[in-house]
């Protein structure tokens, strides 16, 4: 990656620390504490129970972080990493992989004030991330997104879920009432029959469909005759004239590597001191609501 520079890779599995190190040519290390003096900035890709610790050690040593989501494991403390990196000036970005991805960037000239929003994320079993909750494991992804698109603080939730074989949730869907009127139905699973990460927007002119995994946006809007309001995501795509007045385009991205371009993101942030794409506050409004889900649906289940 231009711009940076690789320092080292820590790891307290010393055979991983060695091997990613040989393969990517850089030096091993095997407690992060030893990464504090060497670093600018560093990429926090521990257990979740552990970000908060790993990080706060960084921060409080003048080292930019970037956060994989979730960012913490409470509130508590992912408002603690944000009162120390305001207090000295460093950038906190946490990975919400999602916002990178190039279907929800073409989404930020269409998406104006969605009023019903109907999202699914949904996986086979693959027995990572099971430290967590399906809620902060895939869901905090979709809240993060829809609460990026809707702008207006959550005043209720109605969410529900069971865990069938990680002692944790696997499967949960919460309803999201906004301040705006927006309501949103959110559902996750992590031991499903296939995998689909799909998400349908409703505005007052417009329903606009995500598949993520395919990178296609399918949008439906009044026609205007002037060619203007739908170009710039058309991509040469066929209009299907199926409903009368409306306008139904498609187009489909090229595969992108979203973790690069949040990798990148991050670098440009702490080479020109600017706020992250992902803040620490985003970051910990996600979490928030996710944890809110998980409280409501632990007191229906006790």
């Amino acid at each position: 990656m231009e711009n940076a520079e690789l320092v080292g890779v820590a790891d307290t599995n010393q055979q991983q620390a060695e091997s990613i190190a040989e393969k990517f040519g850089t030096k091993a290390y095997y407690r992060h504490h030893e990464l504090i003096g060497k670093v600018d900035a560093v990429s926090v890709v521990v257990p979740t129970h552990d970000h908060f610790a790993v990080s706060k050690d960084f921060l409080e040593n003048g080292v930019d972080v970037l956060i994989e989501k979730p960012m913490t494991s409470t509130l508590e403390e992912a408002e603690e990493l944000i009162r120390i990196a305001e207090s000295r000036g460093l950038i906190v970005q946490v990975g919400h992989l999602e916002r990178f991805n190039p279907a929800v960037i073409a989404l930020q000239g269409i998406i104006k004030k969605p009023m019903f929003i109907e999202s699914h994320r949904i996986s086979v079993y693959k027995g990572r991330s099971m430290d967590v909750s399906v809620v902060l494991d895939l869901m905090i992804h979709d809240i993060d997104i829809i609460s990026n698109f809707v702008k207006s603080e959550v005043k209720k939730i109605h969410a529900s879920g069971v865990s069938v074989i990680s002692g944790l949730l696997d499967i949960a869907n919460a309803r999201l009432e906004f301040e705006s009127g927006c309501v949103a139905n959110v559902t996750a699973s992590r031991i499903s029959m296939k995998n689909e990460r799909k998400i349908r927007l409703f505005q007052k002119d417009a329903y606009i469909s995500v598949d993520f995994a395919s990178r296609e946006i399918t949008a439906v809007r009044m026609r205007d005759d002037s060619g203007i309001g739908m170009q710039h995501i058309e991509n040469n795509m066929p209009n299907f004239d199926l409903i009368p007045g409306m306008e139904i385009s498609q187009t489909c991205f090229a595969d992108g590597d979203a973790l690069e371009q949040e990798l990148k993101s991050f670098v440009n942030a702490v080479r020109k001191r600017e706020t992250s794409e992902v803040t620490g506050q985003m970051g910990r409004d996600a979490l928030k609501i996710a944890l809110s889900i998980m409280e409501q649906i632990r007191r229906k289940n006790d």
